[in-house]
């Protein structure tokens, strides 16, 4: 299973957390990073978003349809988040639009065998995926990009 961890593009500050728009930085961030990933995601890659304003704004970029997931809203755990995707025995690939610091927990989590502060910029990608070699499973970094390197 591949795994595409997007953080939301740069919002606007604002006390209805749920309710920020991205900012115009935001949303070039999320342009650049959208062209990217169409050159790269697989066919069929089911994509997810959590339900505040800013990642439903990062994901339209990529102009494909995707889920609302309310397990992915400002707050949540790495445990709902691969719960929600299925890690590691979904087949396929997966791309989820949240926030930190849920996504780096996860990262961390993946990566390390323990939850830890990764950050992931805004508007940056960290892709994974899983394999067993030999009896021993492992997840594998396929690209980590922010969208100011594209």
């Amino acid at each position: 299973m591949d795994l595409i961890l997007w953080r939301h593009a740069d919002a606007q500050d604002g006390e209805q957390d749920m309710a920020r728009p991205l900012t115009n930085k935001g949303r070039k961030q999320a342009e650049r990073m959208a062209t990217w990933l169409h050159g790269h995601l697989p066919k069929g890659t089911r994509i997810l978003a959590s339900p505040a304003q800013r990642t439903r704004e990062t994901a339209d970029a990529l102009g494909l349809a995707y889920e609302v997931e309310a397990n992915l809203a400002p707050g949540g755990d790495a445990a709902h988040l691969l719960a929600a995707v299925g890690w590691p025995e979904a087949s396929g690939a997966v791309l989820v639009v949240g926030h930190q610091p849920t996504l780096g927990e996860v990262a961390s989590l993946l990566l390390f065998g323990e939850s830890s502060a990764l950050s992931i910029k805004k508007g940056g990608v960290i892709w994974v995926t899983n394999r067993v070699r030999g009896e021993s499973p492992q997840t594998v970094i396929k690209a980590a990009m922010t969208a100011e390197m594209l």
